[in-house]
């Protein structure tokens, strides 16, 4: 095979590709995340208002698309609410590794 055939036969993603598979890796990341908190919100969160008024603050942060704020910015955002969150004592130990998950999630967007 010669030099001019591998370049033929090899597709080359271009930054359009690249930023467009990106950017639907950031949305499922943030749909996942979002489900999740919804999830928390609407089984989990009965006896503690605050925490249920917390993460009602996140899923607007989530969901409002401001053009003046990037995903990233959101994401990172709501990362420090839920550092916050789960160092509360009164949140019991489930809840909590849920909402590492959502940080999980939220930790892979990236622009």
């Amino acid at each position: 095979m010669t030099y001019s055939e591998k370049t033929t036969t090899t597709k080359r993603i271009t930054k359009h590709e690249k930023e467009l598979l990106q950017n639907k890796t950031n949305q499922e990341s943030l749909a996942t995340a979002i489900s999740t908190l919804e999830n928390i919100s609407a089984n989990y969160c009965r006896g503690n208002r605050t925490s249920k008024g917390r993460i009602h603050e996140l899923l607007l942060l989530l969901k409002h698309h401001e053009p003046k704020t990037s995903l990233s910015i959101r994401a990172a955002n709501a990362i420090s609410i839920l550092d916050s969150m789960s160092q509360d004592k009164r949140i019991e130990s489930h809840i909590r590794t849920m909402l590492w998950q959502v940080v999980s999630n939220l930790e892979g967007i990236r622009e």
